[in-house]
């Protein structure tokens, strides 16, 4: 559906990332109206639920982008720290790279710096207006194998006023938009164990975050990141998890290894599921907020490169994953990737978009793997848009491996 484009003009904040956001959201273009708000607002890591990364601002065109300068610039400062700053681990710690996505409301940028500290800057000078610091560098470097790294924040506004929330290894902070303060009546003092309700008891050095949380009417829905080159017993599993936005209780949380009485179950092979970790959703997700329905895409479990001891197809590893966003229940699976030996997950975001087959409109979800292929299926029923083929693939010559004898193929 045609969109129709604003005249309102772009606030300062930030010519220094406009060309980026401005090229992105021209390529969603074709995807549903999101919900309304300031035009100059990013109010999502994807701008909306649903990740669609539209902005209706025509004040930066083709002809004139060439022209943009520098407003302001702003430096994390943060540089290696040697140990023992990590008195935990008694190791170096170091940034990783700057992968935040600003969320902007009214003027102001939320964000998060490579060491998971929380920035709220004035969007027109570029002055910090508050500055929080987890402490997570205190732990040490995080388990994912690149450095300390993080995407951003999600942002919620209702009468309470607005709240910040970051998601930093196994800890959900909520800070009051205004002042950076942690919400005392948010968990306990502010903050939620994010692995109090997992399957098993879980090694908190093992489990982190990257991607923010997705906020969906009064819930926080979160996935978790974990270092796939790890294989302990009882990895962090990868559970998907919503809190209520007031309180931080837990709402429901599902099982990306299913428990026995699970669909699925039976994929994990000699009780494969008591043991066997990771398996998680570490890519942003998005919500289709007109359906109240989630989409997930998953990751591999442990190990990335060997499966010998979790035989079977092993749902819902490396699949898109839809739920119920309000109830946490399974709405449809696809699994594009059976018994993953080679870390082929879902890296990005699943996109929303409505496309035509046959002269009739579908409302899609489409998911790119590592496998080089998209995936493309019916929002509501998850049938395949386009016919995915199940192909003969090559037997493992590795002791004690059972590859999948097939795959799917996109056609």
């Amino acid at each position: 559906m045609p969109r129709t484009m604003s005249k309102t003009k772009l606030p300062q904040v930030l010519t220094r990332l406009i060309p980026v956001l401005v090229l992105v959201a021209w390529a969603g273009a074709c995807t549903p109206d999101a919900p309304s708000h300031g035009a100059g607002d990013w109010p999502a890591y994807g701008r909306d639920a649903g990740g669609a990364k539209f902005s209706p601002l025509d004040q930066i065109s083709p002809e004139n982008v060439g022209t943009l300068e520098i407003a302001w610039q702003w430096e994390t400062g943060e540089v290696p720290i040697p140990g023992p700053v990590a008195p935990i681990r008694g190791q170096q710690v170091r940034p990783g790279n700057f992968e935040t996505t600003p969320v902007a409301f009214n003027d102001t940028l939320y964000f998060t710096t490579p060491y998971n500290r929380v920035i709220a800057l004035d969007g027109s000078t570029g002055e910090t207006i508050w500055d929080f610091d987890p402490r997570t560098v205190e732990w040490g470097q995080p388990p994912n194998g690149t450095g300390f790294v993080h995407r951003g924040v999600a942002v919620w506004s209702g009468p309470a006023g607005r709240r910040v929330f970051l998601n930093t290894r196994w800890r959900l902070i909520a800070l009051d938009g205004a002042t950076g303060e942690p919400v005392e009546s948010f968990g306990h003092r502010g903050e939620v164990d994010l692995t109090e309700n997992l399957l098993w008891h879980t090694n908190r050095l093992h489990y982190t975050q990257t991607s923010p949380p997705v906020v969906f009417e009064d819930l926080l829905i979160i996935g978790n990141g974990v270092w796939d080159g790890f294989v302990y017993p009882r990895d962090p599993p990868g559970n998907i998890q919503a809190f209520d936005v007031h309180t931080g209780e837990l709402v429901w949380s599902f099982n990306l290894i299913p428990q026995p009485g699970e669909p699925g179950n039976e994929t994990w092979e000699d009780g494969s599921w008591d043991y066997t970790g990771h398996t998680n959703a570490w890519a942003p997700m998005v919500v289709d907020e007109a359906r109240g329905l989630l989409f997930a895409g998953i990751g591999t479990p442990s190990n990335d490169y060997y499966g010998g001891h979790r035989k079977g197809d092993n749902l819902y590893a490396e699949a898109l994953v839809a739920l119920d966003a309000r109830s946490g229940a399974l709405a449809w699976h696809y699994q594009t990737v059976h018994h993953g030996l080679w870390d082929f997950d879902l890296p990005g975001a699943p996109v929303l978009l409505t496309i035509a087959r046959d002269g009739a409109p579908i409302d899609a979800v489409a998911v790119a793997g590592k496998t080089g292929f998209v995936y493309t299926f019916d929002r509501e029923t998850g049938e395949p848009v386009w016919p995915i083929e199940e192909r003969p693939v090559p037997a493992s010559d590795v002791p004690g491996e059972v590859a999948a004898a097939t795959q799917p193929f996109p056609t």
